[in-house]
């Protein structure tokens, strides 16, 4: 022991621990290659249509880049005007992620069509995209997105994932920076949650109001309403609404002016 304890002062003891502290000038460096472009999107689906809305601001912190940056894209249609898709995909969260992600779901989409000679099925595009997410999950695209269109049946299908590619078929589903200002709101005017018939019983025994699909015009309106309240309070959002309706006619966009402050 004399030898061992040779060269420590009386008092001192010996550390044999790597993570001992040193006077050497400590540096951690860190690589972190995501950002938050801001704004929101939302699905609303319908017994025969299905429609798809975003914002169009982006945004970098307390930054707005741009005013006119959609959110919602056409997808396995020509590319310059997008004719012929029957999916919509929005995405919202990392911007370049979402481009990237939407161009590589568009990709495959059109190469599905040109080897098999159809167009390939919502709920085919659904899984497929699970998968292109999936296959990126240690470095998963930082988006959150929403694919809509029509099922074999012509009923509006909507699916939203995480960003590892979990999914589900939803009636209603938002998305991004306002989501939880949205979401509550569609819950009581889409899912009918916690609404009650009035004197259909007593006390707790309230009959619940059953979901049903919802006429276009409605949800139309809806959509219009959600975002025009989510803009009072989130100032990640605005600047304009980009709507997109999709039904066994095809697919119409509109575009609709939002607060710009």
């Amino acid at each position: 022991m004399t030898s061992l304890m040779g060269n420590q002062s009386r008092g001192e003891t010996i550390g044999y621990s790597f993570s001992e502290p040193t006077s050497a000038n400590v540096k951690q460096h860190s690589f972190y290659p995501y950002t938050d472009n801001g704004g929101s999107t939302l699905g609303i689906t319908g017994s025969d249509f299905a429609i798809l809305a975003g914002d169009t601001r982006s945004t970098s912190g307390y930054n707005i880049n741009s005013r006119m940056v959609p959110k919602v894209f056409r997808i396995g249609g020509d590319d310059e005007t997008g004719e012929g898709a029957q999916v919509l995909l929005s995405v919202v969260g990392f911007a370049a992620d979402g481009n990237a992600l939407k161009e590589k779901l568009d990709t495959m989409v059109k190469m599905y069509k040109y080897k098999h000679g159809k167009p390939m099925s919502v709920s085919a595009c659904a899984q497929r995209l699970s998968t292109i997410l999936y296959e990126k999950r240690f470095f998963p695209y930082y988006v959150h997105a929403i694919l809509a269109g029509l099922d074999e049946e012509g009923v509006g299908a909507l699916y939203s994932y995480d960003p590892v590619g979990s999914y589900e078929r939803e009636q209603c589903r938002a998305a991004g920076a306002a989501s939880s200002l949205i979401m509550p709101f569609l819950d009581n005017q889409v899912n009918f949650k916690n609404q009650y018939i009035p004197g259909s019983g007593a006390g707790h025994a309230l009959e619940a109001v059953k979901a049903e699909p919802l006429p276009k015009d409605t949800v139309k309106q809806l959509v219009r309403d959600a975002f025009t309240s989510a803009v009072e309070r989130h100032i990640e959002v605005g600047d304009g609404l980009q709507m997109m309706i999709i039904t066994k006619e095809g697919i119409e966009e509109v575009f609709i002016p939002l607060k710009q402050d």
